[in-house]
């Protein structure tokens, strides 16, 4: 059974670790999360602090540009943004791993607490009934501050989600608590 993840698109690039998961992964990317890369491989502000680090995350970053630019893999996301919430056909990496791609819609309902990014992930997680995960510590806080009934596992924690973590059955009922 593959698990699915709600993340940002530059945690895939970021984090190498993520595409290297013991079970089959599908990752379940907001659309905005993938017009990001473009900002941040162009974009003069480093996306990490050490200059090596940020050439060879920035080299990730258009090499997974170049995935979801793919023809194939171009028109499964452009029949996802026909319509706000519809998901793309699954794009295979590898046998390991998935994307799946949203057109999430920012309905502005966490706007208080949270940015259009981060509202889209929250809101992504709740509507699919997918775990997060994440990288960031203040978004995690906020989000039990907020207590927004999504379940997050932190970037740290990936291979136990991967290994140990809920099924979609466990985090609907666990949402209903």
């Amino acid at each position: 059974m593959r698990r699915r993840f709600v993340v940002e698109a530059v945690m895939i690039a970021t984090y190498g670790q993520l595409l290297v998961p013991s079970r089959p992964v599908d990752f379940v990317l907001p659309y905005s999360t993938i017009l990001e890369l473009y900002d941040m491989k162009d974009g003069k502000e480093p996306v990490m602090d050490d200059p090596e680090e940020d050439a060879h995350v920035k080299q990730k970053i258009a090499e997974l540009i170049s995935f979801f630019e793919d023809a194939l893999n171009r028109k499964k996301i452009e029949r996802a943004l026909q319509m706000p919430w519809r998901a793309s056909s699954p794009l295979l990496l590898n046998d390991m791993i998935q994307f799946t791609v949203v057109h999430a819609v920012d309905n502005a309902s966490y706007g208080e607490y949270f940015d259009p990014i981060e509202t889209e992930l929250l809101l992504t997680s709740l509507k699919l009934s997918v775990p997060l995960l994440s990288d960031q510590f203040e978004f995690q806080d906020r989000l039990l501050e907020a207590e927004v009934p999504v379940q997050v596992y932190d970037i740290e924690d990936y291979e136990f989600a991967v290994e140990q973590g809920i099924t979609a059955a466990d985090f609907e009922s666990s949402r209903d608590l």
